[in-house]
């Protein structure tokens, strides 16, 4: 019996044009279709609604903006603030903005629909060519029918208007909680083909943003909670890689500009890999991670260093005390710093910064210190995202990423090394730690763990001198080490 194969007819999709979106939507928005956007006052459903539009603009498509609670004056100043000139893409008729603003005091009457407003709506979309458009705070607007099966019927009637004219709708609904939308208008989730969820959380010291999409008739989808951030230029949403086992292979082993540490390194670190340099305070994290930098840099190759705990300048003279010259590095720029207060900002847009910065400089190299203060924002799960997507990035790109974190104490726990619970994604751990020695308190140093090489499994004295580090013990090589006099 032949049974023909059945043709799949792929969904055609509006790209939205925002960072990161389409990646989660996985090409767009539905074209023709509907999509609800419902939030809590201060996600970000008005910005998305217009960048949809201004970028579609911007790339000959025109649009719709169609606004119940704001002046259309405030809606262009509003995206001033982002960069965005709306007045110019009216004025060159690829965006029109309607004022469907009506007075609180105005009494319904029984006979009041929406046929007057979608004839103004059509007129306009005649004459600039329209087929995108957005109905901000529709909320407003149903709320004044003031009964449940009108507001239905005039929903269902706008949803067929739409149809008919294969418009891509974006209806943006106020959220009770910022969970879900009111019981009372839960119909228009049904109604619409792709229902998009924006949340913001709460933090002991920065709220964040996530966005999150329910339901997408006809397509998958990214079903994950997707930090993004609202700065000047635009949106920016965070998606986490659905290739992200299928990074690029661990290059060949590098200097981490100390030969001993090579050796017990079993080469050196991989290029491309990532390395997390744990241990508590004063442990010499840094000075390992700069070491690095500086051969890095000395061999040609640029390094990116994002700083959290001190200034670039404090940095750059507490490096001179163990030899570890950065300022010829700087002044060729072959090596940049960016530091900033964990507190700053939340999560999302410390990553987002970040991946700006390193598509920007595009560094062979980077170098974080350190990924634990991230625990100062109130939780490790700051510390987690940040590291996690960072990881990502770089390897996507086959940047060797570094990372310092202080470990919570030094027990001798080796299960909770990093504080924040990434251990298993880093390519190598190193391990530094303080020990009593008769009546005196030296450094130890193990490699945990080091894929692709054979690296020693003992511990080994850790020394930071006048001329760098030292490390001494089984396979750190020639035993005759720098004086200990200057040993930091």
């Amino acid at each position: 019996m032949n049974r023909r194969r059945a043709t799949v007819q792929p969904l055609a999709k509006a790209p939205s044009y925002i960072s990161g979106f389409d990646e989660i939507l996985y090409g767009g928005l539905p074209e023709g279709r509907t999509t609800l956007l419902e939030g809590g006052p201060g996600t970000g459903k008005s910005i998305v609604g217009l960048e949809f539009l201004y970028r579609a603009a911007l790339a000959g498509e025109p649009g719709i903006f169609v606004a119940f609670e704001e002046r259309a004056e405030a809606v262009r100043r509003n995206a001033g603030t982002m960069g965005w000139d709306l007045a110019g893409l009216e004025k060159t008729g690829k965006l029109a903005i309607i004022e469907a603003r009506m007075d609180p005091e105005t009494v319904i009457s029984g006979d009041f629909n929406l046929k007057a407003l979608l004839a103004i709506i059509e007129g306009h979309s005649q004459a600039i060519g329209a087929k995108r458009i957005v109905f901000d705070a529709l909320d407003v607007l149903i709320r004044l029918f003031d009964n449940p099966s009108r507001e239905r019927s005039e929903m269902y009637r706008l949803n067929e208007w739409l149809l008919d004219r294969k418009m891509t709708a974006i209806l943006t609904v106020k959220a009770s909680g910022g969970d879900s939308i009111f019981d009372r208008y839960e119909f228009l989730e049904f109604m619409a083909d792709c229902v998009i969820r924006l949340i913001q959380r709460p933090g002991e010291w920065v709220a964040t943003r996530d966005l999150q999409v329910i339901k997408y008739r006809g397509s998958d989808f990214g079903r994950n909670a997707y930090p993004f951030v609202i700065q000047p230029g635009g949106i920016s949403v965070i998606p986490i890689s659905e290739f992200g086992l299928q990074h690029r292979a661990l290059g060949p082993h590098l200097s981490s500009g100390n030969g001993q540490l090579d050796r017990v390194l079993g080469g050196g670190y991989r290029r491309g890999s990532t390395i997390l340099i744990a241990g508590p305070s004063g442990t010499g994290k840094t000075t390992l991670a700069n070491t690095f930098v500086k051969a890095a840099c000395d061999r040609g190759e640029k390094a990116l260093f994002f700083g959290f705990e001190e200034s670039e300048a404090s940095i750059v003279a507490t490096m001179l005390s163990p030899g570890i010259d950065l300022r010829p590095a700087l002044k060729k720029r072959r090596l940049k710093m960016a530091t900033a207060m964990p507190e700053a900002f939340g999560t999302e847009k410390h990553l987002v910064l970040a991946f700006a910065l390193i598509d920007a400089f595009k560094p062979d190299h980077v170098v974080v210190d350190a990924i634990s203060a991230f625990e100062r924002m109130g939780s490790s799960r700051a510390a987690f995202e940040f590291a996690m997507r960072l990881t990502n990035h770089c390897k996507d790109r086959g940047i060797t990423l570094i990372m310092t974190t202080q470990s919570p104490g030094d027990a001798g726990d080796r299960t909770a090394i990093s504080g924040i619970g990434i251990s298993s994604i880093v390519d190598a751990l190193l391990w530094l730690r303080f020990v009593e020695e008769g009546n005196k308190l030296k450094r130890k140093l193990l490699v945990i763990k080091s894929r692709g090489s054979k690296h020693s499994t003992q511990y080994h004295d850790f020394r930071i001198t006048d001329h760098g580090i030292a490390i001494t013990g089984e396979s750190a090589g020639d035993p005759s080490q720098p004086s200990a006099e200057g040993e930091r």
